[in-house]
């Protein structure tokens, strides 16, 4: 049994867009790529078909796979969030321990990229967030040991 899927309305909207190309243009690529390869003869020793059938399967999978997620799906509204209390949607900005800046979004897992400041709920940093307040210090285990960070804005993302 999957878990919630927490997502922000672009986050659905991205979710979406991903199943309908998928779904369309991947699989007619695959298609014609198949019967392309049947073409080339005895199916039993053709690796193309054999690599193309492969890449079916984990298109389908796939497809499976973001369909589950979109079933799943429990949608943050922005509106309903409030800027007191840091919650999946929020977006987190203040100081860590040696001064420098931080603005973090806080997301649901399937949205993280934390390349582009888009936390888990479900990251370290993500959990220790969750529930607090301006003003309030949160310590976070990392590599090189415990950070601290101390929250200054809550806003929505």
């Amino acid at each position: 049994m999957q878990k919630d899927v927490i997502l922000t309305p672009e986050g659905l909207e991205k979710l979406k867009q991903e199943i309908e190309h998928l779904a369309t243009t991947r699989r007619r690529e695959v298609a014609e790529r198949i019967k392309e390869a049947r073409e080339f003869g005895d199916i039993s020793e053709n690796s193309e078909y054999d690599d193309a059938k492969n890449e079916q399967a984990m298109l389908e999978q796939r497809i499976a796979q973001l369909e589950d997620k979109l079933r799943s799906a429990q949608v943050i509204n922005a509106s309903e969030l409030d800027n007191n209390v840091v919650r999946v949607g929020s977006l987190v900005a203040g100081k860590d321990d040696s001064g420098k800046n931080f603005e973090y979004a806080i997301v649901g897992s399937t949205e993280a990229d934390p390349a582009n400041k888009r936390l888990s709920n479900e990251s370290p940093v993500g959990k220790a967030l969750i529930g607090r307040k301006k003003g309030d210090t949160v310590s976070v285990p990392a590599p090189k040991g415990e950070r601290k960070l101390t929250i200054g804005k809550i806003s929505v993302a």
